[in-house]
C-alpha cells in the first residue's frame, strides 16, 4: 500500500473549508489543516472542530501569515505559539508540524519553532487562474510513496475543492491510501526531525 497526505493551508474559513471536508467525508478519508490563527474566530473554529470529527488533524501555519525570514526571534516565536494555543484549545493537543508561509524559512526560524517543517508539493492552486485540469494534473505527477500534497482550503478556492473529485479516486484506483501527515511518518516508520523542512517523508529537502 502506498501512503500519500493531502495538507490543506490558510483555514479556517466557513465555506471552502467546508467544502473540502464534504469531499473528504465523500470518500472518507482525513487529511491534514495547516491553520492561520488569526483566520480563527467562533465561526471558522466550528470548521477546524469538524475536521478532527472526521479523523483530520489540525497543525500550524503560523498567526498572521507573514514573510518569518524577516521577523526577529521573539516575533518568530510569538507567531507560532500564538497559533498553538488556539489550536490546543480546539484539539486538546499541540501541533506538531509547521509549515512557513510561502515556504520562507531560515536557520533563525529553525532555531525559534520548535515543530517539524512541511512543505509539500504543490500544484499552483493559489493562483485563480490554475485551472482544476491543471491541479488534478500536477497533483496526480507529484503522487507518490511518502508524499505530502499541497493545497489550499481558503476562501473562495472553488477550483481546487472541483480537483479533488479528481484527485481523490484517481489516487484511489492507483492503490494510495490517504492518511494524516502524523500517521504518514508513523506508519512509514520515519522519525520527523526538527531542523528540517519535508515534502516527502524519505527526502527532506533541508
Amino acid at each position: 500500500m502506498k501512503l500519500i497526505s493531502l495538507t490543506f493551508d490558510d483555514g479556517p474559513d466557513t465555506d471552502t473549508t467546508c467544502d473540502v471536508l464534504d469531499r473528504l467525508a465523500r470518500y472518507n478519508i482525513p487529511a491534514s489543516f495547516f491553520l492561520i490563527g488569526q483566520n480563527i474566530n467562533a465561526e471558522s473554529r466550528k470548521s477546524a472542530e469538524r475536521a478532527l470529527k472526521q479523523g483530520c488533524e489540525i497543525e500550524n501555519h503560523s498567526f498572521t501569515h507573514s514573510d518569518m525570514t524577516k521577523l526577529s526571534p521573539d516575533e518568530i516565536i510569538d507567531e507560532v505559539s500564538r497559533t498553538t494555543e488556539l489550536i490546543k484549545d480546539i484539539s486538546g493537543r499541540a501541533p506538531q508540524f509547521f509549515r512557513p508561509p510561502y515556504i520562507c524559512y531560515d536557520q533563525k526560524m529553525f532555531d525559534n519553532i520548535p515543530l517539524t517543517f512541511i512543505c509539500g508539493s504543490g500544484c499552483d492552486d493559489w493562483m485563480p487562474e490554475t485551472s482544476v485540469e491543471k491541479r488534478y494534473r500536477m497533483t496526480m505527477e507529484h503522487a507518490k510513496n511518502g508524499e505530502m500534497i499541497l493545497l489550499h482550503d481558503m476562501t473562495g478556492n472553488v477550483n481546487t475543492v472541483n480537483a479533488l473529485d479528481l484527485i481523490i479516486p484517481d489516487l484511489l484506483y492507483h492503490g494510495f491510501e490517504f492518511v494524516t501527515v502524523s500517521s504518514l511518518f508513523e506508519r512509514l516508520e520515519v522519525t520527523p526531525q526538527r531542523g528540517r523542512i519535508y515534502s516527502n517523508v524519505f527526502s527532506p529537502l533541508a
